[in-house]
């Protein structure tokens, strides 16, 4: 999944305040404390925060105009415009208009220097809980204000309602949500003699990869799995499915403590002991290309990897050692509206989000693309139900989401998440230690809790209670 790149190396507000150049008394951008609540509709404006330049299109002019600065490219970016579209056409007062920016680390920068320069979007979305940075320099608008009996949290799946909150406020609305998974080549799994369901464990893997190491793919035994040198957020999986934890409640890092170890040791031993997995510049690539017999993946790249596969691709939960409970992060992002000087636009975004809510809409966004839908009622359409019924793997997803919950304190970093990534990469590319690596990796994963601990807190998140 793509990630977040931090110009600062944590999100708290003097951090991000001295990124955008702004001391702590800058007018509209650093106030103290948590920004003003959504029942104040004056409160969210911002003097002097305009527009960012848009291109309005052929026939809508004289409406009031969105922008959405979307990190995605390509189909997925499609898909999105193809709901803008059917939202401009639902009304003749809107006109909602989605510009791509690349990935999550191109809408970071460019958002950034936006609020330098004072021209902003009027939507945004950032990955997991990274949207925080944003939160502390009062970026966003509370939502809580636009809710009413037919369009509220309860319209969302509740392992995601928890992570668009901070200090008993609402901040943005899920969208592009997804877990991660374990892909696999079904169609080599059967020719093996294998499940077609797929392991279970990391035990029924290491079962099963003799018996694919006897494929050869342009000469060489297939591998069982390709990690990844950007292998964190499956890391998270990881560590909770070894009974271990990156940090716990109380801000103290416990990566290499005991199950930490264990996780990360068994899988050093399965790359260069075994000889059954390695570390791949591209995952992905090394998948669809029949290299490798497994991945590690987003839903929300299960439309993607299915189209370029072609051979039967299979998907089952995320992996744990025998005895465990599996457990899987949540990803992806919500939207959020940014703060300007037209409460006009914030009204006109809040009416987008609520028609992105819709079932069929849900569910457009979901078969599109593989992200999860994130409306309760859409799972129950008939659309979603028959492309579930055309291929099991979407069942898979969506069932998964009962194991899901939010990240440890670490992954709430882009530092942090960079540190695991890196220590992961160590043990899986340069055969180090996994104790030694994890020591280094915990040394500077404290540091940054402990420098936003007091920011952290403010936020009074509720999702672990």
């Amino acid at each position: 999944m793509s990630r977040l790149y931090t110009p600062s190396s944590q999100f708290s507000r003097r951090r991000m305040l001295g990124a955008l150049g702004l001391g702590a008394g800058a007018a509209g951008l650093a106030a103290c404390g948590a920004p003003a609540g959504g029942d104040n509709a004056e409160s969210n404006l911002r003097e002097g925060f305009s527009q960012a330049d848009l291109t309005i299109p052929e026939g809508y002019e004289g409406r009031t105009p969105i922008l959405f600065w979307a990190p995605w490219t390509g189909g997925m970016f499609d898909v999105l415009t193809g709901l803008f579209d059917e939202f401009n056409e639902s009304q003749d007062e809107i006109v909602a208009i989605a510009e791509s920016v690349g990935g999550y680390a191109d809408l970071n920068q460019k958002f950034t220097a936006a609020l330098q320069a004072r021209a902003v979007p009027d939507i945004v979305c950032f990955p997991e809980m990274q949207w925080l940075q944003f939160y502390f320099s009062d970026a966003l608008v509370p939502l809580d204000g636009y809710f009413d009996d037919e369009w509220n949290l309860d319209t969302y799946i509740q392992n995601f309602v928890p992570e668009s909150k901070a200090a008993g406020e609402t901040f943005l609305v899920p969208f592009a949500r997804s877990t991660p998974l374990f892909y696999f080549n079904k169609t080599r799994y059967i020719e093996a003699g294998l499940p077609e369901e797929g392991p279970k464990t990391w035990e029924d893997l290491a079962e099963f990869a003799p018996e694919l190491a006897k494929i050869e793919v342009d000469g060489r035994p297939m591998s069982a799995l390709a990690f990844s040198s950007d292998d964190a957020w499956h890391g998270q999986a990881d560590i909770w499915g070894f009974g271990g934890a990156n940090s716990n409640q109380d801000f103290e890092v416990t990566i290499n403590d005991e199950a930490g170890v264990e996780w990360l040791e068994w899988q050093r031993k399965f790359v260069h002991e075994d000889g059954y997995a390695y570390l791949a510049q591209d995952p992905g690539t090394d998948f669809s290309a029949g290299v490798s017999a497994g991945k590690r993946g987003s839903t929300a790249s299960l439309t993607g990897t299915t189209e370029a596969a072609d051979f039967e691709v299979g998907v089952c939960f995320m992996l744990s050692k025998e005895g465990q409970e599996a457990a899987v992060p949540t990803g992806g992002s919500g939207l959020s509206i940014v703060r300007a000087e037209s409460q006009d636009r914030q009204d006109a975004c809040a009416e987008l989000f609520r028609f992105l809510a819709g079932p069929e809409q849900s569910a457009t966004w979901h078969i599109g693309t593989g992200y999860v839908p994130i409306v309760q009622a859409a799972a129950d359409t008939d659309r979603v139900k028959e492309n579930v019924e055309k291929d099991p793997n979407y069942g898979v997803a969506l069932d998964q989401l009962e194991i899901a919950r939010t990240a440890d304190y670490t992954n709430w970093f882009q530092a942090a998440v960079t540190e695991i990534s890196a220590a992961q990469t160590k043990v899986y590319g340069d055969n180090t230690p996994a104790q030694e690596a994890l020591n280094a990796a915990a040394t500077s994963l404290q540091e940054i809790l402990d420098d936003n601990r007091e920011d952290m807190e403010s936020v009074e998140f509720e999702g672990w209670k």
